[in-house]
């Protein structure tokens, strides 16, 4: 599934191409793609047509394009979901679901292409609503800032980390208290933190919960600068092209395989219908305090 980094690139792509664009056409071709909508596709269009993109956000792995003021383009990947830009004349993408034709004052009329094999994405128009500061799309009103995010508090982290008996890597993926992070991130971090993805978060200290988010941070800002985890075709930027952070793994998807670290097998274990995948010579496994 797209993490932070992966939704961020295409964020970062569809900006400069969206931001004051009219949106001049939108086509939908399956109707799964629109699941987070529940009014359907004849809302969805009407929503949509004369509409002017005014900007580009993200929280975690939710994207959406602000539509005037009070409502948004919202976006959510899914397991395979690709947003690409393409001209308007562009045949159809395989497993094309939803179309959007826009028209922006210097780059000229674009195609942004909502694709899906998968089909556990979506697309939504929703009201905007305020969080602090920000207006966010009602369904985004759960999802917890992202460490990537200026107003992240850390502090507030490190506490709630620390008031839980659940394994430290459950926590990781909890997307109401930290958003962006999913399953290769969190054993990437881990394995940098040499935490076992098992220690328990009241069991760690708070050198060791802030070490942890450090490299976080760094795991990520590292994936941003290589256009995110591609291990095959469903994930690509808006250009269709694949990121590169899985020559860079330490631990994910290395079952087996030693560590770069210490030369111990990384071992490679079922995790919430997923794997966990760490080093048991250098991220022993925790259940009392330490630094």
């Amino acid at each position: 599934m797209p993490e932070l980094p992966e939704v961020e690139v295409v964020r970062a792509g569809l900006a400069p191409a969206v931001i004051g664009a009219t949106i001049i056409s939108a086509s939908v071709f399956d109707e799964r793609a629109l699941t987070r909508h529940p009014a359907g596709a004849a809302d969805f269009v009407a929503r949509l047509e004369g509409a002017i993109v005014s900007g580009a956000s993200r929280r975690g792995k939710f994207l959406w394009l602000p539509l005037g003021g009070s409502a948004a383009l919202t976006a959510h990947l899914g397991m395979s979901g690709q947003l690409l830009l393409r001209t308007p004349d562009a045949p159809a993408e395989r497993h094309e679901r939803v179309r959007i034709g826009i028209r922006h004052p210097r780059h000229g009329e674009l195609a942004v292409v909502f694709a899906d094999q998968r089909t556990f994405g979506s697309l939504a128009v929703d009201a905007l609503v305020a969080d602090g500061t920000d207006l966010i799309p009602s369904q985004v009103q759960h999802i917890a800032r992202d460490p990537m995010d200026p107003a992240f508090d850390d502090a507030v982290f490190i506490a709630a980390v620390r008031r839980r008996a659940s394994a430290i890597k459950r926590i990781l993926l909890d997307q109401t208290l930290i958003s962006g992070v999913g399953n290769i991130y969190a054993d990437e971090a881990l394995w940098a933190a040499r935490i076992h993805p098992e220690s328990h978060g009241r069991a760690l200290s708070v050198q060791a919960v802030r070490r942890l988010l450090s490299e976080v941070r760094l795991v990520l800002e590292k994936a941003l600068a290589e256009g995110g985890t591609s291990f095959d075709a469903q994930y690509v930027n808006v250009n269709g092209q694949a990121g590169y952070f899985a020559h860079s793994l330490n631990a994910y998807g290395r079952g087996g395989q030693p560590c770069p670290r210490c030369g111990g097998e990384i071992v490679r274990e079922a995790f919430m219908n997923r794997s966990s995948h760490y080093c048991p010579r250098c991220q022993r496994r925790s259940r009392s305090v330490y630094g």
